[in-house]
């Protein structure tokens, strides 16, 4: 298993640094018992200045504001406090390319009537690609998204991560290297952790809001096609539509992007070096380090 910490990691937890070997949490914690938590996965970089920076650290911890509201759990903590401390951590355990986690957790609590309090912890830790950085073989699973009226998909709860996890791990069981998870509807998803895009004929689509978490990746991405003048629609489509695909990855924050070999043992049509999906790619990793980048020209 991977470690998160040692002896001398410093975390964040309710307002002080402490190390990671010395926290302690209640045991009888709703959050522990019944999933009832929210969190964020963010990254830190070194940038091409050799300064560390935080990716689209607002809009995390705007989105863990609003998850927190969304499931009822008390939230009250300002941005730009949990930045500051964000960073602060960082430095404390000498870290800049770092994978980040806030959680927001709930007291000791085993009825379901509402808390009177919520706790915070901020922890880091280094961690390379979530999928790897060789094109995967994806599966379409037979776990499906939770029914959006019974979950408020936008919120990034803890308890919803039951059903990646499960999807996941079968995937991996059956020989391949992620799920893909459709709707109630039949229509494509997402991926346990990771939203999803395809590319046919130089354009790219993505599944349409109301069944997804909209990923903060998945919006970085958007925005990197309007900068590249690159055609980009969201709409609702099946596992049909994306075996016939030129190419198509994942994104998210811990994935970053990375593209797909096959979906459910059908290779993708085009080489993903010639791809403009290896353009966004390639992108992304020059505006999370906030390098300069040069578009290259792709056949269509």
């Amino acid at each position: 298993m991977p470690t998160y910490y040692n002896e001398n990691t410093i975390l964040y937890l309710n307002g002080e640094y402490v190390k990671a070997s010395e926290a302690k949490i209640d045991l009888y914690s709703q959050s522990l018992h019944y999933g009832y938590a929210v969190f964020e996965g963010i990254r830190s970089y070194k940038t091409i200045s050799g300064a560390t920076k935080i990716f689209k650290e607002v809009e995390h911890y705007e989105r863990l504001r609003r998850s927190a509201e969304a499931i009822n759990i008390g939230y009250k903590w300002e941005t730009q406090e949990l930045i500051d401390a964000t960073y602060e951590i960082l430095q404390r355990n000498n870290l800049q390319n770092a994978y980040i986690r806030p959680l927001v957790f709930a007291p000791a609590n085993m009825s379901f009537t509402k808390n009177e309090e919520s706790f915070i912890t901020i922890e880091v830790w280094e961690m390379g690609k979530f999928l790897g950085d060789k094109l995967i073989k994806v599966m379409t699973s037979p776990f499906e998204r939770p029914n959006p009226k019974a979950f408020n998909m936008e919120a990034k709860a803890a308890g919803h991560y039951v059903n990646s996890i499960v999807a996941s791990q079968d995937a991996k069981a059956k020989g391949y290297d992620e799920a893909l998870l459709n709707d109630i509807n039949g229509f494509v998803a997402e991926a346990p952790g990771a939203n999803v895009f395809y590319e046919k004929d130089g354009k790219l689509y993505t599944p349409a809001l109301g069944n997804i978490l909209p990923g903060i990746t998945r919006a970085t991405v958007i925005e990197i096609c309007h900068e590249l003048d690159i055609p980009v629609e969201e709409k609702f489509f099946t596992t049909a539509e994306l075996k016939n695909a030129d190419a198509a990855f994942f994104c998210g924050t811990a994935a970053e992007v990375i593209g797909w070999e096959s979906l459910d043992g059908v290779k993708l049509k085009k080489d993903w070096n010639e791809s403009v999906s290896k353009v966004i790619q390639d992108a992304y990793k020059c505006k999370v380090t906030e390098k300069a980048f040069e578009v290259r020209a792709v056949n269509v």
